[in-house]
């Protein structure tokens, strides 16, 4: 059951996405008819003026911001002043105008890399700024909590209604497969049949492969969207996620299994592992009657199959 008329104003920042598209495919398989999205040449999210004129002109009643900078561990560590300036540029833009153009609720999407490096495992979200942030990832996170403290802020002030979720990991269709920005489980699925079909004797992964990460397939953080939209009714951000994690190795043998690769996997130990451990508490998640759905095997099938695919796009 929707508290959102089907006829409502929709506004999917990122649509284009790997998580605004999976939200733009649910939205419409359950029939809603008014979904507005601009991809980028038509809305540029950094700029100012351009957002509060297309907020002002549209007037959504329901805005998912789930447009971002993001990338694996490698583009993090390069470029952190351009992490946290767009992701900062974005959330500011959107978050204001959304709130003068009379916005009845905004979705922000946060990212698990907002909780201290060292913090307890599972991470509740109590532990929220209670210690330093992993380094690696530092610029992205910083942009993300003050996404989240400005819709506190916005709420407390103005009497702002957003609905706040903290997922773990994600991944899925429209994730990207470069090796150098893609998320982890992506860029492994690339390392690996890219191997297999080259019959590379080895295959080179970054750290220990001890680091322990939670995967969350992104059509289920999109139900999730929907769902919290609706059942959610405080301002206090949420963890979203399975509660249950995997090491990288694991991961990584998973993969090698699946593609059917017999080489050698090298772990270059000079590569940061990130932080050691990241694994949610969901257990407010399932108290409001929420959980995933896609398990973490069916979503590697899907992910290499479609890694296969767009190889052969590319080949002819």
């Amino acid at each position: 059951m929707f508290n959102m008329d089907k006829t409502d104003k929709i506004y999917v920042a990122g649509h284009n996405g790997m998580v605004g598209s999976a939200i733009v495919r649910l939205l419409k398989k359950e029939g809603f008819e008014n979904i507005i999205t601009a991809n980028h040449q038509e809305l540029d999210l950094t700029e100012q003026a351009d957002v509060r004129r297309f907020l002002a002109n549209q007037k959504p009643d329901y805005v998912i911001l789930a447009a971002a900078k993001v990338g694996g561990i490698g583009v993090n560590i390069a470029h952190p002043a351009e992490f946290l300036y767009k992701n900062l540029a974005i959330q500011n833009n959107v978050i204001h105008y959304s709130y003068e153009s009379g916005v009845k609720k905004l979705v922000f999407l946060g990212s698990s890399c907002i909780y201290p490096k060292d913090c307890p495992q599972p991470i509740k979200e109590e532990y929220f700024l209670s210690g330093k942030l992993e380094p690696t990832n530092e610029g992205y996170a910083l942009a993300k909590i003050v996404g989240l403290k400005m819709t506190e802020y916005y709420n407390k002030q103005y009497g702002f209604s957003s609905v706040n979720l903290m997922p773990c990991n994600l991944y899925g269709p429209n994730d990207h497969f470069d090796s150098q920005t893609s998320h982890v489980l992506s860029a492994l699925i690339k390392k690996f049949v890219d191997a297999k079909e080259a019959e590379s004797a080895e295959v080179v992964m970054w750290g220990t492969g001890n680091a322990r990460r939670e995967f969350m397939h992104v059509d289920d953080m999109a139900r999730a969207v929907l769902f919290m939209i609706n059942h959610h009714k405080t301002q206090e951000f949420i963890n979203i996620g399975w509660g249950e994690d995997i090491s990288i190795k694991e991961l990584a043998d998973v993969i090698e299994r699946k593609v059917n690769y017999n080489g050698k996997i090298i772990w270059d130990h000079t590569k940061p592992d990130g932080m050691a451990r990241k694994c949610l508490d969901v257990s407010k998640m399932r108290a409001l009657g929420f959980a995933p759905n896609i398990k973490l095997s069916d979503g590697i099938d899907e992910m290499i199959n479609i890694y296969k695919q767009l190889k052969l796009k590319t080949q002819k």
